[in-house]
């Protein structure tokens, strides 16, 4: 087999057996695509690789300057596709399999005070439209009330948001469902933004014969819901509206926000965990070490001995 068929059998099986999300096997393929024109580079072929050349590969991937975290994902793309290559007989050994990967560097999640959060949904009630700021409304007042991620908010279907429901059943990585609670101006946005969403999907039906969306955020993307990267857009536009440094904003960070502040008012950090979506609670108790350079702050910032 050429080695473009062998990356694409690899992904297949990962999509079949282990009901990859459509982003990680999009993340896989491009890591294995560098990988593979870096060997044909090297006339090297895929399947004829060994430890030195991945080795070699890392080199040069950390010398153009790559950051640990996207060297360590690349190095484990290669390694799992090595692996599988070995159960599929197509090898006889797994030539990464030996090789430790960058230490990633632990740094805390960048995340918002209630205040910046305050301002981003003002921001959002605010800005475009008057269609544009209900929608603007809707997807904010849902990723702040659920921390959902971006991917999860922009696929929601439409039926999920039916009936004024008082949870919300969220599909995650890997196709794992959770339900997490709505809050009443989540409930309340939702139902102002069904209305509007509703009359403009039978306008189109009845004028040009477009089928109706699935999606509560339709739009003409190829996915037919609104991109990750036009939200990323939308609230880097509601950062410089409402004053925020939109450096600091992202969709990722009210994720982190949501966790931060249920965690600052006496949530349990089990509940945070199910309510993230989060397979490992080990990956959960990052907001107490957030939670705690917060406390510290406070303390060093306003306690009458902090100067001494």
């Amino acid at each position: 087999m050429k080695d473009a068929r062998y990356i694409a059998t690899f992904l297949e099986a990962q999509a079949a057996e282990l009901d990859a999300a459509t982003n990680t096997q999009l993340a896989y393929a491009r890591d294995l695509n560098d990988f593979t024109g870096w060997c044909s580079t090297r006339k090297r072929a895929l399947m004829d690789v060994v430890q030195g050349d991945v080795e070699s590969y890392l080199v040069s991937l950390e010398a153009s300057g790559l950051a640990p975290a996207t060297r360590a994902r690349r190095l484990s793309a290669i390694r799992q596709l090595y692996r599988f290559a070995f159960e599929e007989g197509w090898r006889t050994d797994n030539p990464a399999a030996r090789i430790s990967g960058p230490k990633r560097a632990k740094r805390l999640p960048k995340t918002l005070s209630e205040a910046d959060v305050d301002a981003l949904l003002n921001a959002a009630r605010e800005t475009g439209r008057k269609t544009d700021r209900i929608r603007n409304t809707c997807m904010m007042e849902l990723l702040y009330a659920t921390g959902m991620r971006v991917s999860e908010l922009v696929s929601l279907p439409v039926a999920a948001a039916r009936g004024n429901p008082q949870m919300l059943l969220v599909r995650g990585k890997g196709g794992k469902e959770r339900m997490v609670p709505l809050s009443p101006p989540a409930r309340a946005a939702i139902i102002d933004w069904l209305g509007v969403r509703d009359a403009s999907e039978d306008t189109a039906r009845i004028q040009s014969g477009t089928p109706v969306s699935k999606f509560l955020f339709p739009s003409r993307s190829k996915a037919g819901h609104m991109t990750r990267h036009r939200f990323y857009l939308m609230i880097k536009e509601f950062a410089a509206a409402g004053c925020v440094s939109p450096a600091k904003v992202t969709p990722h960070t009210l994720r982190h926000a949501f966790a931060t502040h249920l965690l600052a008012r006496g949530a349990d950090l089990r509940a945070i965990q199910t309510l993230l979506g989060h397979a490992d609670v080990g990956t959960t108790e990052i907001y107490t070490h957030v939670l705690e350079e917060r406390l510290k702050t406070l303390v060093l910032d306003h306690h009458p001995m902090a100067n001494d």
